[in-house]
């Protein structure tokens, strides 16, 4: 039986974000069982098999009191999903509201209804295409032949999506895992209406994460937007790089355009959080040449502040609009 535990972790105003938040959670997590990944920013996998017979308790019995201990020692309140797998596990946390455990007993009756763009691996082009084939919720998918599927999106997405659909997952909870995403947040000291400070939030954002992903070698594949709200709901939203990078003004124009996307005019923002997800080393990532001297000279002034961020703190060099 595996957990999803999501996390409701709330940032103190200012740098930081909720990071500093999870590992203490995690190691939480390790006094019920050693076989935990971390999904930041503010979330976690454990397979708690050996658990549920070490304790002599069931999965919903067992989630209350990794809640409680949670609440008692940090502060913090969680929405827990159960499944025999971790995709349904994590679909199940994504159901679950904050304060309750959902438990997956019947696969096939709680995958039945659920949107196609609710499994792992389709996004909202497959998701587009799908429905576009009438086969907009996953009892639909389930149902249709597998040649159909793989003629659809291509042999493996095809046979992985028909397993999915069946609530078939092949992969496992994978402790000390290697870190694929690195996120941030910032939180505003009262509820923000105006646009500019988003965008300086963004910005910073941007920065620190561009900065840390260089200085240990790594680019990302796609950014994930996190808004949170006065009324402690938030909206999250991803999208793919063109390209896999960690230069700053890239990472910077996707952010806003994320953030353009959700018309935020008169929202009360509690909190902006990025994540930068699909880590992987930069020298195995391809970059397309540009014959622009402009983007060439914002990459080489990049290195030089990153020299000088190494060498005199990271509040060295800022850009002029965070300076203030």
């Amino acid at each position: 039986m595996i957990l999803q535990i999501r996390f409701r972790l709330e940032p103190a105003a200012g740098a930081g974000g909720v990071e500093t938040l999870l590992p203490p959670l995690i190691g939480m997590l390790g006094e019920f069982t050693p076989v935990v990944e971390a999904s930041p920013p503010d979330a976690a996998l454990a397979d708690v098999g050996g658990a549920l017979r070490y304790f002599g308790r069931g999965p919903a019995e067992l989630a209350a009191v990794i809640r409680v201990r949670a609440l008692a020692l940090y502060g913090v309140d969680c929405a827990i999903g159960a499944g025999p797998n971790p995709m349904l596990a994590r679909m199940a946390a994504r159901a679950a509201v904050p304060g309750t455990t959902l438990v997956v007993t019947e696969p096939e009756g709680f995958l039945r209804d659920q949107p196609v763009a609710a499994l792992d691996g389709v996004g909202p082009a497959t998701a587009r295409t799908l429905c576009s084939y009438g086969l907009d919720s996953v009892g639909r998918l389930a149902a249709a032949p597998l040649g159909v599927l793989q003629r659809i999106v291509g042999a493996r997405a095809g046979r992985e999506l028909w397993e999915r659909a069946r609530g078939v997952d092949r992969t496992v909870v994978v402790p000390n895992a290697a870190s694929r995403s690195v996120a941030a947040e910032r939180a505003f000291p009262r509820d923000e209406l105006d646009q500019d400070r988003h965008r300086r939030a963004l910005l910073s954002l941007t920065e620190e994460l561009g900065a840390r992903m260089r200085d240990e070698g790594q680019v990302c594949r796609s950014l994930a937007l996190t808004v949170r709200y006065a009324d402690r709901s938030a909206t999250t939203r991803s999208r793919t790089l063109r390209e896999p990078t960690a230069h700053s003004a890239a990472l910077t124009a996707t952010a806003y355009a994320l953030h353009e996307a959700l018309g935020l005019q008169r929202a009360r923002v509690r909190g902006i959080g990025l994540r930068a997800e699909g880590l992987l080393p930069a020298e195995r990532a391809a970059r397309q040449l540009a014959l622009d001297p402009a983007d060439e000279k914002a990459r080489r002034l990049e290195a030089v502040a990153d020299r000088a961020r190494a060498r005199f703190g990271p509040g060295a060099i800022v850009p002029g609009s965070l300076a203030a």
